[in-house]
């Protein structure tokens, strides 16, 4: 891969300048087209850890995904810097040195955007009810025969709605469905886009335990041309982008230390849990990880001694927020320097063939791992935590069964119920008309009769995972118990 092709400025839509006094690089555009989305909004009702939180200290997934594109920024200059003071890469040219900070500072604003409501487990509830449900729903064809929607789609498709994921999510929302000219939502440069695919392969190429562009799915069947024409505009060809390996550092070192100061916030847990347990998990680590671990962690013991001294009434808490700065820090220059010591192979798109990422086989490898299992521990698995992720398996439920239920005959010759036409009309007009958009196409290709059925059927599908997925938290709450008559 080169970097003259990895930074391409172009956009699915290339447009001229509207005027000559307007100095923005084309990075520094999307940068103001994602904060005045109002899908960026929206991530401030989506959950990070903690769902429908009243806190006013609590990260959501928009305060997460400052703190991501401000880290991706960080970690984009210092890999920009290095490369021409170390001379690693004469084809990196000087006047490329702030491009990707700009990328990434971008990247990590969007990278979470196509999340569903409640977290990681609204991606999980909405798989298994298509796991569930797709071979249970009956749809008539029409020559008439009735068959189920599992016979019906084909194996990718299918695959689609069983992998559902947000970084594939992300890419539809804001190169498909945030409608404002075109087909071509927000229309941001290729390079971008090629970040924020964590995982360049469709639902039909994920594998366990294999090199990491292939452990979730990265684009849906709908995007197929879409991501032909990023892999070959961008000469990555199958490969991760080099700044999607920094992208994920950056949310990595977001999520795994701010989950922890957020826990300790909420009285989840305590300093003194989170000092017995990092004393635990370095007793188990070899010599040769030990040494940077205590020191971590022996930081963490100073802080909390100085709050005393100051007389903080809470100096757990002050010990807690001061280490994980300190902590973001010493990733930021661990992931760096992976960066660079692994450069020849991220440019040939071989790193991460056992699944590694960036601080895989750094000095923060250990801490990061500990700081994820401690987190596990005390905040996904407490009680408060688990009867939510029920209540949102139930709303989930409802609405996914009400909405496909509604779309099936939605633009068919056969009748809808009336309170299918009423359910229809709740979804969001920008996502009816992207629908409209790529139907008409179908209808006007050489696909055969039951092809074009099928593929119409599969965008109706999408156009519910869609709505949903874009709804906030409070919103998806709130229609299922309008929904259901509950005050």
């Amino acid at each position: 891969m080169e970097w003259k092709k990895l930074l391409c400025d172009e956009r699915m839509r290339n447009y001229k300048s509207s005027g000559a006094g307007d100095f923005r690089t084309e990075y520094e555009k999307d940068y103001h087209r994602i904060i005045g989305s109002a899908s960026f909004r929206r991530l401030q009702d989506k959950t990070q850890v903690f769902p429908l939180d009243n806190s006013d200290f609590i990260r959501t997934r928009l305060t997460h995904s400052l703190e991501v594109s401000s880290f991706a920024k960080s970690l984009g200059q210092n890999i920009s810097k290095r490369l021409l003071m170390e001379g690693i890469d004469p084809e990196f040219l000087p006047e490329y040195q702030n491009v990707p900070g700009d990328i990434l500072q971008c990247a990590g604003l969007l990278h979470d955007m196509g999340n569903p409501p409640f977290g990681h487990f609204g991606e999980t509830a909405i798989r298994d009810w298509f796991r569930t449900n797709l071979s249970r729903i009956s749809y008539e064809r029409k020559n008439g025969e009735v068959q189920l929607l599992s016979e019906i789609l084909t194996e990718q498709m299918r695959q689609d709605f069983f992998s559902i994921e947000g970084n594939a999510q992300a890419l539809r929302l804001v190169a498909r469905l945030h409608y404002l000219v075109d087909e071509n939502g927000m229309n941001l440069t290729k390079a971008l886009l090629g970040a924020v695919i964590k995982y360049p392969a469709s639902s039909l190429e994920i594998k366990k335990n294999a090199h990491i562009r292939y452990k979730k799915m990265g684009y849906y069947y709908a995007e197929r041309e879409l991501f032909a024409d990023l892999q070959e505009s961008l000469g990555t060809f199958g490969n991760r982008h080099p700044l999607a390996f920094v992208l994920e550092a950056a949310d990595d070192i977001a999520y795994k230390t701010a989950d922890i100061e957020d826990a300790v916030k909420k009285g989840c847990l305590s300093y003194g849990e989170l000092a017995a347990e990092l004393k635990q998990a370095a007793e188990k680590l070899p010599k040769n990880q030990r040494e940077s671990f205590d020191k971590m962690r022996e930081s963490l013991e100073r802080k909390y001694e100085r709050a005393k001294q100051r007389g903080l009434k809470q100096p757990g808490v002050n010990a807690v927020q001061n280490w994980t700065v300190y902590i973001q820090g010493w990733m930021i220059n661990a992931a760096t320097d992976s960066f660079i010591r692994n450069y020849h192979e991220l440019m040939a798109g071989t790193y991460g063939a056992h699944g590694e990422d960036l601080l895989t086989g750094t000095d923060g490898e250990a801490m990061m791992e500990a700081l994820g299992d401690i987190a596990y521990r005390y905040a996904f698995q407490i009680k408060p935590i688990l009867k939510l992720e029920i209540a949102a398996q139930s709303v989930l439920d409802f609405l996914l069964e009400h909405f496909v239920q509604a779309v099936l005959y939605y633009d068919t010759k056969k009748d809808m119920t009336q309170v299918q036409r009423k359910m229809m009309a709740l979804v969001s007009d920008n996502y009816k008309a992207i629908y409209h958009r790529f139907a008409d196409e179908a209808d006007a290709s050489p696909l055969s009769e039951e092809e074009k059925e099928r593929e119409k059927l599969y965008l109706r599908l999408l156009l519910v995972t869609d709505h949903i997925c874009g709804m906030t938290d409070s919103h998806a709450k709130r229609l299922y118990q309008e929904l259901n008559g509950i005050d």
